[in-house]
């Protein structure tokens, strides 16, 4: 049996990541509330932490038209179902992605991130960690989060092309935010 020659160290390259945009998308990147009255927003992005710069200036231009902190919430809420989607379904192997939705309301916006599932065997809706707001948890924390600062969430329950989203009010009202934000 002939003997495999091992692979190669492969260098790195830089490449810009304004080269994953679609022409047609770039004003979803801009940070700017260009088109504060877009009803839907669709992107699929990599399924690569490397491309969680873009997942976050998504965000961020979706919320544009709102205040700093709700912008603030809407990303870190937002990354934190895009991290998940990388990390717990097979949108985060080689080839793998996944896509966000921004529906935007008169009184919030809702985010749902689609994913290829896979990793879990059978359907069962996704439930926070109990503890998972505890600071010296390892992990866990993502769901805990978005349940405690966002109006709502929830997702479809099937374990192949999972679906999870999250609703926050523009006024914030259901989110644990502004009892923070008061402290």
């Amino acid at each position: 049996m002939p003997s495999i020659a091992p692979m190669p160290a492969l260098g790195e390259a830089t490449v810009p990541l304004t080269s994953f945009i679609q022409p047609t998308h770039r004003h979803y990147f801009s940070g700017r509330s260009e088109r504060p009255n877009y009803r839907l927003r669709r992107y699929d992005f990599a399924g690569t932490p490397a491309v969680m710069p873009l997942v976050r200036a998504f965000l961020d231009t979706c919320a544009a038209a709102q205040s700093g902190d709700y912008r603030y919430l809407f990303t870190l809420l937002g990354s934190e179902l895009a991290n998940n989607a990388i990390r717990h379904s097979l949108s985060g192997r080689p080839g793998g992605s996944y896509t966000l939705l921004v529906h935007r309301s008169r009184d919030g916006l809702r985010l749902t991130c689609h994913d290829r599932g896979g990793l879990r065997q059978e359907d069962s809706r996704l439930a926070s960690k109990p503890d998972g707001l505890n600071l010296s948890a390892e992990s866990g924390r993502g769901l805990a989060l978005v349940e405690a600062l966002a109006t709502g969430w929830g997702d479809n329950g099937q374990a192949d092309f999972r679906r999870v989203w999250l609703y926050l009010a523009f006024d914030l009202a259901g989110s644990r935010w502004n009892a923070t934000a008061d402290a």
